[in-house]
């Protein structure tokens, strides 16, 4: 496709999103809701033809020569799938907030001021590999009011292509416009920068992807960015806790699965407990094949566990996102040490303690400057799904507007609304 034609293509494609999400806004919660469950089941339906079309993909990847973790992200697997259909319904159960009113005040003027939550209008969502992705952000597109222009890697365009065609179908029958969801049906990589830089057309731009692409969009971008970079989590084992909880913990948080990027990168010791716990962690990563790069003091502490990857830690491994079987591992004093080490090299995505000292878990939540901040539990929880938000459209590392998972609530703003009897400005 020529640079001629992409223009026109995504000047097509944003005119229509403009256009429906005008209706999106005004949209009945019943019939986002019956788009929603409607995409569930038919999701649910549509095991093997999606199979079909995925393969597709896989049979691409793996012949691009795409690394295992990636080409793990790429899967659609009926659990992946029935995820998906479990986040529409969940969804589609929860209240409608398009159009609460909170905070309504009476002023001395006589005049009652409140603010109105409302959807943002039309965001664009750029992401790699996980077709999943493309169902998160349509659900949460129907579900907040908005329109979106979905543009996932060509590695995934067959799968992602099914997956649109389900969701239009399910707006239709739902009664609403069928453009209020649009995947960018071309792999030309010019259409990323037409559509990052359409301000007329796109309200905020949400990359979801490894650190290059979010860096470019971050970059370029000519409209508003969610985002986050990386996801370099850690967990921290204190000094006290319990030390078969923190070996659970710690082995769920690592190789539950490798390639999200809520997986612990980082795994931080109290010297206390570190002769206890260390032999015990390492027995389990070394049967699961998880190299543990370390301090010299922990490389110690793991010399004897049989069949142990080892190896030494150089100080660009405290700041790496492997999304691999490798995890960093060093001995800190105690939990000062552990939070300036946390707020010096994690990326601010995901952090754990694992303790029984309500001192030092309360310090840990408010000093650790993370998105999510956890107490002895897995930082594979920070997922918009297990928190609760029926889907997630991301994570976001920023401050401003979001920050954590984005689930429905960050997809709105919220307006000034006042209420007045004929009161005039004196």
């Amino acid at each position: 496709m020529n640079a001629t034609n992409t223009t026109e293509l995504m000047n097509t494609l944003g005119l229509q999103a403009k256009a429906a999400s005008a209706l999106m806004a005004k949209a009945s919660a019943a019939d986002k809701g019956r788009a929603l469950r409607r995409l569930a089941a038919l999701l649910r339906e549509s095991g093997e033809p999606l199979a079909v079309q995925n393969a597709k993909d896989l049979e691409r990847a793996r012949a691009n020569g795409l690394s295992d973790p990636m080409v793990d992200r790429l899967k659609l697997t009926p659990k992946v799938i029935e995820t998906c259909a479990q986040g529409c319904e969940q969804l589609a159960a929860m209240p409608d907030i398009i159009g609460e009113i909170s905070g309504m005040k009476q002023m001395p003027s006589g005049i009652r001021v409140g603010q109105m939550r409302v959807p943002i209008g039309v965001f664009g969502m750029i992401y790699e590999s996980r077709p999943n992705v493309t169902i998160e952000a349509a659900s949460l597109a129907i579900k907040s009011g908005n329109a979106c222009i979905l543009r996932g890697g060509s590695e995934a365009i067959d799968s992602n292509r099914a997956l649109a065609l389900l969701v239009q179908r399910a707006l239709t029958e739902a009664g609403l416009p069928a453009d209020a969801v649009q995947l960018v049906p071309t792999t030309d990589r010019a259409a990323v920068g037409q559509l990052i830089a359409m301000p007329q057309y796109v309200d905020v731009i949400i990359p979801r992807g490894g650190k290059g692409l979010i860096e470019r969009i971050s970059a370029e971008a000519k409209v508003p960015v969610i985002k986050h970079l990386d996801g370099n989590c850690h967990t921290y084992v204190d000094d006290p806790c319990d030390i078969a909880m923190a070996v659970t913990v710690a082995d769920n948080a690592k190789t539950q699965k490798y390639s999200p990027c809520n997986a612990t990168e980082s795994l931080l010791v109290a010297r206390g407990v570190a002769a206890d716990f260390l032999p015990r962690i390492g027995a389990v990563y070394a049967a699961k094949g998880v190299e543990m790069r370390g301090c010299a003091a922990s490389l110690a502490l793991l010399a004897d566990v049989p069949g142990a990857k080892l190896a030494p830690a150089t100080e660009q491994d405290w700041c790496e996102e492997y999304l691999a079987p490798v995890v960093s591992i060093k001995l800190v004093d105690g939990v000062d040490e552990a939070i300036a080490h946390i707020n010096r090299y994690g990326s601010h995505h995901t952090d754990a303690i694992l303790t029984t000292n309500h001192v030092h878990a309360q310090r840990f939540l408010r000093e650790v400057d993370s998105a999510s901040v956890m107490v002895n539990t897995s930082t594979r929880f920070a997922d918009g799904f297990e928190y609760g938000l029926g889907a997630e459209i991301g994570i976001s590392t920023d401050k401003f507007h979001a920050r954590g998972p984005v689930g429905v609530e960050g997809l709105t703003s919220l307006k000034y609304v006042v209420l007045g009897e004929g009161e005039v400005r004196v």
